[in-house]
């Protein structure tokens, strides 16, 4: 599941510059401060990713929540940059069900695992 969540975390990284840069640039700030400002929370995940550590995939999810809470924003607010605001959105859901994966997969085995087989059958 790393490599999922490893291209799930490039294309939230790659979609701050491209929304801040080129489609959307921000007339308050500067565009190039926006662009690394919105990158920064995946910084940290993207260094745990290259080490291999096994808390990469509970650091993107938790990054990911943060995404999706501005996706969720920006789509409400600015109707101009709805749609980049929902691809963003839909980037970090995937991204908590990626790095939520094995949890779930574990503990569905572990419910089936618990539960008697039907008719006195054996498993």
């Amino acid at each position: 599941m790393r490599p999922v969540i490893a291209l799930l975390v490039g294309a939230l990284l790659g979609l701050q510059p491209v929304w801040y840069l080129w489609l959307a640039p921000p007339t308050v700030v500067p565009p190039g401060f926006a662009a690394a400002a919105m990158s920064l929370p995946l910084l940290p995940v993207v260094v745990l990713l290259l080490r291999r550590r096994p808390s990469a995939g509970f650091w993107a999810g938790l990054a990911a929540l943060f995404y999706f809470s501005h996706g969720v924003m920006e789509a409400w607010a600015s109707p101009d940059v709805r749609a980049l605001a929902l691809a963003e959105a839909i980037l970090a859901v995937l991204l908590v069900v990626a790095s939520s994966w094995a949890g779930l997969k574990a503990r569905i085995a572990a419910r089936n695992a618990a539960q008697p087989a039907p008719d006195g059958a054996e498993r």
